[in-house]
């Protein structure tokens, strides 16, 4: 993982320190794995060294909303994937760019669907949701709560419960 950096950035007032990490992924097999344990040691990384809290269920939909974004750039664009990860006040925000300019559309619910239900997870778990074309390709920027108002905060959204990525196993 690139160092977790604090300082200025984008949203940021003067006197708050912005958390962040970013990797570039170049379109190998593991691209997908490794922006899952990117992501769950940014947060390990500004739990224990910045005193943020971070619940155990926003690492858990973090790690899922990086594996779709992930996932979907991989598949339909071609060459590299960025991916930052920022603390932005009590959230996590999760920017992937990618060189297609075709923004994410979710497609309607259709219980008969098998597959292509990503976006929806994303957006059920997100606290925003945008989907920007940049001078080339596109950025897909989702806020997630760190803290949870549930008595149980290490389960994820009952949804995702036995998910690959939210397994509480």
């Amino acid at each position: 993982m690139n160092s977790v950096s604090a300082g200025g950035g984008s949203g940021v007032a003067p006197h708050e320190q912005a958390l962040s990490t970013e990797v570039a992924l170049d379109g190998g097999t593991t691209d997908i794995g490794r922006a899952r344990d990117l992501a769950a040691a940014f947060l390990t990384e500004v739990q224990a060294g910045h005193g943020v809290v971070v619940s155990q269920r926003a690492v858990h939909l973090t790690q899922l909303v990086v594996s779709e974004l992930v996932t979907n750039s991989r598949k339909y664009a071609p060459g590299p994937v960025l991916m930052d990860l920022r603390i932005v006040g009590d959230a996590v925000e999760v920017a992937v760019w990618d060189s297609n300019s075709v923004l994410l559309v979710a497609r309607g619910a259709d219980v008969g669907r098998i597959g292509q239900h990503g976006l929806e997870l994303v957006m059920a778990v997100a606290q925003s949701f945008e989907a920007r074309r940049d001078l080339i390709g596109k950025r897909i920027t989702v806020r997630i709560a760190l803290s949870d108002d549930s008595d149980n905060t290490d389960m994820p959204h009952p949804a995702l419960r036995g998910a690959a990525c939210c397994s509480s196993n």
